[in-house]
């Protein structure tokens, strides 16, 4: 119970740290443009260190979900799509 509720506190508190520097982050400038670009590279660096590694059917996914990417420009599609292609690839390979 004790530890439950010290998790509980701590997430919490976690949550409102993050809300509460949101605030403070600058909505212009150098920045402001690295925070907005800050996403993107953190995808792209873990499918990087994930392709270093991976097999014909990893790669085929990346390629699949690229296309997707640059055709429709809707990142929650292309994520959907290529995890739909890892496991094709993976099956069939």
């Amino acid at each position: 119970m004790l530890l439950a509720a010290g998790l509980a506190v701590g997430t919490l508190s976690l949550r409102l740290t993050g809300y509460f520097l949101g605030f403070r982050l600058p909505e212009t400038g150098a920045w402001a443009r690295a925070f907005s670009a800050l996403p993107g590279c953190l995808i792209a660096s873990l499918v990087t260190v994930i392709l270093m590694t991976a097999s014909t059917a990893e790669w085929g996914a990346a390629a699949v979900a690229l296309g997707t990417a640059l055709l429709m420009r809707s990142v929650p599609l292309s994520m959907l799509i290529g995890v739909g292609a890892v496991w094709f690839f993976r099956t069939l390979f």
